[in-house]
């Protein structure tokens, strides 16, 4: 874990390197998955066969189905403990009464000169999620990612996700039937990304593909966008707490450990204005990564990405965050409000002392998939808008045209393109009798 301290000499360019800090993807990751992608681009469900059999020791030909049924999702969903069962559905309400409020609304106007504009916003046809499967086989990704895509009206929803060996999450099963997911397929890896991208004879192409997953399936989805869109490049988690020294330093440190968990590459940052209480969240780190099942994965994070910033005053603390862009950022300060303003960049904020970023995860409503690396200086967390597209629409009258149709010419004449500015005069010409 490294301290630093905004009053040495030394910090700027301390802090300037953990800024720039890389965790993401390498050459050798970026070369293996060109070669995945193109071998499912020309051999389709033979690559799938060779691919899944050989990672995830699952013979698609001879082991059974290539999907899970629907009926096997509705045996899952009611085999569930009730309690578990309730949760799930707890989870999936809140995440669609939030969803549900970011629908767009259609705009159709005329505006000073007499013009008609407007825009409608449809959904996308078709939309693939990936899932992981394993360690990572989270089935609040798959309501987070699912139920954006059915509220904004997507009318195909396909999942892949890998079976080891066979092995099916349950929790997910039962998350899909909660989401209604129209097919599951029984493959992952960056070859399942490319299978939703491209099509195969058996699964047919999607038009956007969401979800996490490890490092190759993020640079699937990297360098196959444009051949679909994509929610995002996700890289491994990170958490950003501010917090003064009025907290519980075992709250504080089993916040930093909820994201060290994930992956020995996430990375947790406190920043706070008391040294002491530095010192005390350091101690319980110990204390509580004694007591997690996941110890190995969280102390790895822990000691070599985790940081604790000391500041002189926590007035320092907006510009660091912004400079972080962190994924979450959690504000356990007794006035969290002039920070919720200040800082500009980050995935999502969780405001006040009692307000754990692992309640974001689950059960608040807010999506989370989020922007990681910094890109919350220019991305945003998954929403009904990344399974939906606007299109715009014009319409002029006579007097419209006449209105704003010589400002087309002249910028088209200006622009050496004679067809453009015809097919605007030609038709003020007539208007005029000419």
């Amino acid at each position: 874990m490294k301290r630093l301290v905004s009053s040495d000499p030394g910090f700027a360019k301390a802090f300037a390197r953990l800024v720039a800090d890389r965790r993401d993807v390498d050459d050798d990751v970026s070369r293996d998955v060109r070669r995945i992608l193109e071998r499912v681009r020309t051999e389709g469900d033979d690559a799938l066969i060779d691919y899944t059999k050989r990672f995830d020791h699952w013979d698609l030909v001879s082991d059974g189905d290539w999907r899970i049924d629907a009926q096997a999702c509705e045996a899952a969903y009611h085999a569930l403990d009730g309690t578990l069962r309730d949760a799930l559905e707890t989870a999936a309400e809140r995440v669609r009464a939030y969803h549900a409020a970011q629908l767009p609304e259609r705009r159709d106007y005329r505006d000073d000169a007499g013009v008609r504009l407007g825009a409608i916003w449809r959904p996308v046809d078709a939309a693939g999620l990936y899932v992981p499967g394993g360690r990572a086989a989270y089935p609040s990704s798959l309501l987070m990612n699912a139920i954006p895509a059915k509220v904004a009206g997507v009318g195909r929803l396909a999942v892949v996700t890998p079976t080891p060996r066979g092995v099916v999450n349950p929790l997910v099963l039962a998350a899909a039937h909660i989401a209604g997911v129209d097919e599951i397929w029984r493959i992952g890896g960056a070859q399942a990304v490319a299978a939703l991208a491209y099509g195969t004879d058996r699964i047919a192409p999607v038009d956007v593909v969401t979800g996490p997953g490890n490092a190759w399936v993020a640079e699937a989805k990297r360098q196959l966008y444009g051949t679909v869109g994509i929610d995002m490049v996700a890289g491994p988690s990170e958490i950003l707490v501010i917090a003064d020294g009025l907290n519980d330093p075992g709250f504080i440190a089993a916040d930093l450990l909820s994201q060290a968990e994930h992956d020995p590459v996430a990375q947790s940052i406190l920043i706070t204005d008391n040294a002491e209480f530095a010192d005390r969240v350091a101690d319980r780190v110990g204390v509580e990564l004694a007591q997690l099942s996941t110890r190995k994965v969280a102390e790895q994070s822990w000691k070599d990405h985790g940081v604790i910033i000391e500041v002189a005053s926590l007035d320092e603390a907006s510009a660091l965050a912004n400079a972080l862009a962190a994924e979450h950022v959690e504000l356990a300060v007794a006035d969290p409000e002039p920070f919720l303003e200040s800082i500009r960049h980050a995935g999502s904020v969780f405001i006040g002392r009692n307000s754990p970023e692992a309640i974001g995860d689950y059960v608040a409503g807010p999506n989370h998939v989020l922007p990681t690396g910094r890109r919350a200086r220019f991305a945003s967390g998954l929403s009904v808008l990344d399974f939906m597209k606007r299109t715009s629409f014009i319409e002029l009258d006579d007097d419209a045209l006449a209105a704003i149709g010589p400002a087309a010419v002249a910028l088209a004449e200006a622009e050496g393109l004679p067809a453009h500015a015809r097919s605007v005069s030609i038709r003020l010409d007539r208007r005029k009798g000419n």
